[in-house]
Parts: C-alpha cells; sequence; structure tokens
C-alpha cells in the first residue's frame, strides 16, 4: 500500500481547488501556447491539488473517485484553459485502464513506491512489438497526438504483434506501458489551429525494451472487462471493469463543456464592456437580444453538464452491473454511452460556434482574444478522432436496436 499525500481529501475539495485555480489558468493562457503545453506552475499546481491521482487506486496512493467528480474537475480546469484541460484530462485518465486490466505484479511495478503515474496515450496502434525471446518486447516507432506527454511518466500505447512468420500480416493488438526512460518526446506540437498548448506532441522509441508482464493483447477499444477485470478484483472497486471508448468521449466532452463555459465567461465580460455606438453610456449588456443569446447558450451549456453527470453515473453502474453478474458491460451498452457522451459534446460545441462566438462580434476573433482562443480549441475538437466516430456509432445504436451486429462497424477508419 501506497498512502495518497492527502489521506483526508474529498471529492469536494478536489472540485473547490479546479474552481480555485480559475484565475491563475486564464492568466497563463498564453504562456501555455507559446510552450505548447502548460507551464511548470500549473504542473506544480496540479501535483499540489491531487489531480493526477483523481482515479488512481488508493492501493498505490491515489484517490479513487467518482466519474462524475474526475469529469467536473475537468470541466472546471477546461474552463480556466482549454488546452491544460485537454492535457491534464488525457495525462490522469488513461491509469483508469492500466489499473483494471493489468495484473497485480505489473501494477506494482508501474506504481513504483510512491504512486507517481501520469500518461499520454494515443488511440491507433503503431509500428510491431516484437518479442526479443528474454522477457521483453522490443518496440520501435513514433506515436503522434500524445496529449500530455510533456508530463508524462509513463506512456500507454499499442502496438500490433508480430506476424507468425515473414510476409504474414500483423498479429492482434498490444497494449504496453512504457516508462518515461524507454521514450523521448519529439518538439512537433507545432502549427495546429487549437489546443496549441495541450502537449500534444509525438513520442518517439529506438528499440525499447518493455518487460513482458508490462504488455497485454488487447485494444484500448475492447479491453477484457467482461463479467469484472484483474483490477476490480484486485481494488475491489467496480470503477476498474469499464469499457474505454464510451469514457474517452466523456473526456473529450467534460473538455469541451468547460470550453463552452469559458465562452459564456467572455461572452458576458466582452458585451458588459462593449459600449453601444449611438449611445455611448450603455452597453451591449442592456440589449435584449445580448441577454437572449447568454441566457440561451447558459441553458444548453448547463442541460450539456446535466447530460455528463448523469451518463457518468450510467456509466459506474453499468460497472457495478459488471462485476456483480447482473449484466455484462457489453459494447452494445459502450456504444449507447459514447454516443450520450458525444452528444454533449456536440452541444457545447454547437452553442459556442453557433451564439457565442457569432454574435460576440468579430474584434473578438482577433489574435490573442480569448474568444478566438476557445472557437480555434473548440474547432480542434470537432475535428478530433473522438468526434469522428459520431457516424459509426449512429450507425451501431442503430443497428444493436434492431438486433443487427454492429462491432463490424469501425469507430476508426
Amino acid at each position: 500500500m501506497i498512502a495518497a499525500p492527502e489521506p483526508g481529501l474529498t471529492a469536494d475539495d478536489l472540485i473547490e481547488r479546479a474552481v480555485a485555480l480559475r484565475p491563475a489558468l486564464l492568466e497563463r493562457q498564453p504562456e501555455t501556447e507559446r510552450l505548447t503545453h502548460y507551464p511548470e506552475d500549473t504542473h506544480d499546481d496540479f501535483l499540489k491539488a491531487g489531480f493526477y491521482r483523481m482515479l488512481q487506486p488508493r492501493r498505490y496512493g491515489g484517490y479513487e473517485v467518482a466519474l462524475p467528480v474526475f469529469y467536473r474537475v475537468v470541466v472546471e480546469v477546461a474552463r480556466g484553459c482549454p488546452s491544460t484541460g485537454w492535457a491534464l484530462s488525457l495525462t490522469a485518465a488513461h491509469v483508469l485502464q492500466v489499473a483494471s486490466v493489468f495484473e497485480e505484479k505489473a501494477q506494482d511495478e508501474i506504481f513504483g513506491t510512491d504512486g507517481d503515474f501520469r500518461a499520454a496515450s494515443t488511440a491507433a496502434p503503431v509500428g510491431v512489438a516484437r518479442p526479443d525471446g528474454d522477457g521483453h518486447v522490443v518496440l520501435d516507432g513514433t506515436w503522434p497526438y500524445s496529449s500530455g506527454a510533456p508530463y508524462s511518466t509513463h506512456y500507454v500505447g499499442q502496438s500490433l504483434g508480430a506476424p507468425e512468420k515473414p510476409g504474414d500480416p500483423p498479429g492482434a493488438p498490444v497494449l504496453f506501458v512504457a516508462p518515461r526512460s524507454l521514450w523521448t518526446v519529439l518538439d512537433d506540437w507545432h502549427g495546429v489551429l487549437g489546443l496549441r498548448g495541450s502537449g500534444s506532441n509525438s513520442i518517439h522509441m529506438d528499440h525499447a525494451r518493455v518487460p513482458a508482464h508490462l504488455t497485454l493483447e488487447a485494444s484500448l477499444l475492447d479491453l477484457p472487462v467482461q463479467g469484472g477485470s484483474a483490477g476490480s478484483r484486485l481494488h475491489g472497486n467496480p470503477l476498474y471493469a469499464g469499457r474505454a471508448p464510451s469514457f474517452f468521449h466523456g473526456e473529450l466532452a467534460a473538455i469541451m463543456i468547460g470550453t463552452a463555459y469559458a465562452a459564456a465567461d467572455e461572452y458576458a465580460r466582452v458585451i458588459a464592456a462593449r459600449p453601444l455606438l449611438m449611445e455611448p453610456d450603455r452597453t451591449r449588456a442592456d440589449l435584449h437580444d445580448y441577454q437572449r443569446h447568454l441566457g440561451e447558450a447558459l441553458g444548453l451549456i448547463d442541460t450539456a453538464e446535466a447530460a455528463l453527470r448523469q451518463t457518468a453515473e450510467d456509466w459506474m453502474e453499468t460497472c457495478r452491473r459488471n462485476v456483480s453478474g447482473e449484466a455484462p458491460f457489453t459494447v452494445v451498452e459502450d456504444n449507447r454511452l459514447a454516443l450520450m457522451f458525444l452528444n454533449a459534446g456536440r452541444m457545447a460545441w454547437d452553442v459556442l460556434q453557433g451564439s457565442l462566438f457569432r454574435t460576440a462580434g468579430s474584434r473578438y476573433a482577433r489574435d490573442g482574444e480569448r474568444m478566438q482562443r476557445y472557437f480555434r480549441d473548440a474547432a480542434t475538437y470537432w475535428s478530433h478522432v473522438g468526434a469522428s466516430m459520431a457516424e459509426p456509432l449512429y450507425r451501431r445504436v442503430g443497428r444493436d436496436r434492431l438486433g443487427l451486429p454492429s462491432e463490424d462497424i469501425p469507430l476508426i477508419p
């Protein structure tokens, strides 16, 4: 057992700390974009606040918070800086999959003696994992879009298994956890429209030898959690027996909802500061149209957050039923929950670009303006592989309802 830094830390404490950090995160937005990742001060704030340990098992120095709490903290951090919220979420979240499917020996090694664990990842497999015959798997390749890589202690990646013989196609996906000493971060997160400070660098491995017990023949899109998992048995918590695709969509929705709240905050500020051309003693905040735009936006964002929170509760209940034997956590359930999360994120995007950005005025679309930054960040989310899963998920959920097989519809082209 590894003691958590603050054994008495509560969910309310975590949320309050996230809210309290908002002014600092707002102030650091330009620096975060310039660095292409959040600054050391923010990293230190997250370490002190316990944010990296939210989903980590108590056995290894974590807090094991409920999923709605984790998403709420992500919403609040993204409200201060979307890039920072993205990087935090996609660094602090992959502990859930590691703690779910790897056996005790692997987890003992991964979390070490102090439980210091942060892991970037990416959805697509890269390269071929080749056993070396000496208890290790050799990895070579470059894994792009590894959000949060600059502050990660580990990398949770995927490769394809080695072919049975030369000329054969690669084998099944191989999931691995590689410590920081085995890979390097490439300085290639530049020239992007939005999420410029998310630290979504590529990581590179050159003949990296990962111990075989830190690998697993599995895909992040199809973890072996049916009826419970190695992690749910080890930690005694059904939180560690959930499917990953729906969980990942919840992460993205939380970030987008926080970004939409940030845009609403900025909208309220700019309309209150913008004098009317013909009545300079009044501002746009005095006009009914702008009041209505803001009110409509807040109502929709609140609704999206309510959907996020309820779907997170449903996800946890599905995990509980999976472990208890009442009902397995099937691909059908995963599809349904993923689409609910995705719709919550889409609501946030629609109101941000269709109402807040559109009616704020073109002067706030200039470089250096927060409203422009939020639009860029949200637009980048909408082009992300997660958002691109909308169409296959629509088809999957429709086929599930009709009693037709849906697993043959790929989520990633």
